[in-house]
């Protein structure tokens, strides 16, 4: 079956970064190719499109939406935590607009990396190529009993962390635990009967959080968001879709120090949600916010000074 990818919020973020048909534009996470298309259909001859993304697929996916563009596109195979190099080597060094879509796509759930919980697939769970010992079957494998209690509950939110954690190292000593199959049943195995019998599937936030671990996933944010601020022109604006409290908290406090800061201006005060037509349609989309921001007009304005500490989102 042919995988889907129904990109959320995609109206709405179009609007809100209000493209100019000659604007320089960077399409952070290109990812499903949704969003992408339509900032290719917004921009005329006079516009540029950098399309960035770390999954050679996205890109492939970038080349087809970008036939026929009359817009001049840039394809990156990188991580958007890359911002800053990546612009170096283009010569570009302002842009107009920034979009984030911090979501993962269909795509990804069909990659046969380890991200579904549902399939029987190596416990690998990177957007790139994975570089050795960098892989969720290494850091469960290898990762104290508290680090990964500590991992589990902070980036997955887990209630079960401290149980699920002890399961993971007790079942290790017997066998690595290499493959998807194998965390789920660990997973089961560690949790109450009645924990397994909700809405959510007991192992979603496990996974969440071996994946955000995996791919420095915050980190990366934190870098991406410090580069899209700098590098805007004045007037310019950045959009962010996030899926998860921690994410959304990081940029919620990011924009905000920026506008306290006299950098600019929260567009959207409080953070756009999916309509319910949108949901109806696509579910996945439940926990979507889109958030935006724009530079202040004033040229001498600068937002080097805005931090992305790690502390910074509490």
């Amino acid at each position: 079956m042919e995988t889907k990818h129904d990109s959320v919020l995609l109206q709405e973020a179009i609007d809100g970064l209000s493209i100019q048909p000659g604007d320089i534009v960077v399409d952070a996470t290109i990812g499903g190719a949704g969003h992408f298309a339509k900032l290719i259909d917004a921009l005329d001859e006079g516009g540029v499109l950098v399309g960035i993304d770390a999954d050679r697929g996205a890109i492939e996916r970038g080349e087809l939406a970008a036939k026929g563009a009359r817009a001049t596109v840039h394809l990156v195979e990188d991580n958007f935590r890359n911002l800053h190099p990546i612009l170096d080597r283009l010569a570009i060094s302002s842009v107009s607009k920034v979009l984030f879509d911090l979501g993962w796509s269909a795509f990804h759930l069909s990659s046969g990396r380890g991200f579904s919980f549902r399939a029987e697939e190596p416990l690998l769970m990177t957007y790139g190529t994975p570089e050795p010992g960098k892989t969720a079957a290494d850091m469960v494998n290898t990762a104290s009993e508290e680090a990964l209690a500590d991992l589990l509950f902070t980036l997955g939110e887990e209630r079960f962390a401290r149980q699920i954690a002890r399961g993971i190292v007790n079942a290790r000593k017997t066998e690595r635990i290499l493959t998807t199959g194998q965390l789920v049943e660990v997973i089961l195995a560690s949790t109450p009967s009645w924990y397994q019998h909700r809405r959510i599937h007991p192992a979603t936030k496990t996974f969440q959080a071996l994946r955000i671990a995996v791919n420095d996933e915050l980190g990366a944010l934190r870098e991406g968001l410090d580069a899209a601020l700098t590098r805007l022109t004045p007037g310019g604006r950045v959009a962010l879709i996030t899926f998860h409290s921690i994410e959304d908290r990081i940029v919620k406090t990011v924009l905000r120090d920026a506008a306290h800061a006299g950098k600019g201006t929260l567009i959207t005060k409080k953070p756009i949600a999916p309509s319910p037509e949108e949901l109806i349609g696509n579910p996945r989309a439940r926990s979507a916010k889109l958030r935006i921001f724009e530079r202040s007009a004033d040229e001498a304005a600068t937002m080097d000074e805005v931090s992305t500490s790690p502390y910074a989102y509490a």
